[in-house]
């Protein structure tokens, strides 16, 4: 059983990160400057909250109670990101706020995956929606990157490919 509560709370821990992270898409799609961003930023946020429920899923069939709330820390940073984004109003600063909540999300799935004292079914579960945090995470990257290049090309529109 104490294997299973150990699961459990770093499951807990992983879900809490997307919980999190999907609030940041979600912020970041209510300030986008276009439709095609907000749709972007949206989808994102939408794939966070399905990778939440599946944790919470395998928190469940571990006997235990998922994690349902945003972290402390989160809503701690969120106040201070919207004051900061208030006094810039810029899409790349707007974009590095919600970057550097994916930064922590990776950095959470990348202890968790180094924890040896988790069970295989666990690493797996982790280690599938690792994968998606990171692909994510990789085109919100490729969005920073394109907003920073904007003369080559309008900032109402995404990157192609990454919608």
């Amino acid at each position: 059983m104490s294997g299973n509560s150990h699961d459990i709370k770093v499951l807990n821990g992983l879900v809490e990160g997307l919980i999190d992270s999907a609030q940041g898409y979600h912020e970041g799609a209510v300030n986008a400057p276009s439709e095609a961003y907000r749709d972007w930023f949206e989808a994102r946020a939408s794939e966070r909250r399905r990778l939440a429920e599946e944790l919470k899923a395998a928190v469940r069939e571990r006997g235990g109670s998922p994690e349902e709330d945003r972290s402390i820390l989160a809503k701690a940073q969120r106040a201070f990101s919207d004051i900061s984004h208030a006094l810039l109003r810029s899409e790349v600063s707007m974009i590095d706020t919600v970057e550097s909540g994916e930064d922590q999300l990776r950095g959470r799935f990348e202890r968790a995956l180094a924890d040896d004292t988790l069970s295989a079914t666990t690493r797996e579960s982790i280690r599938r929606a690792y994968g998606e945090v990171c692909a994510g995470s990789d085109q919100l990257s490729a969005l920073k990157h394109g907003l920073a290049g904007v003369g080559a090309r309008s900032s109402s529109e995404p990157p192609r490919g990454e919608r």
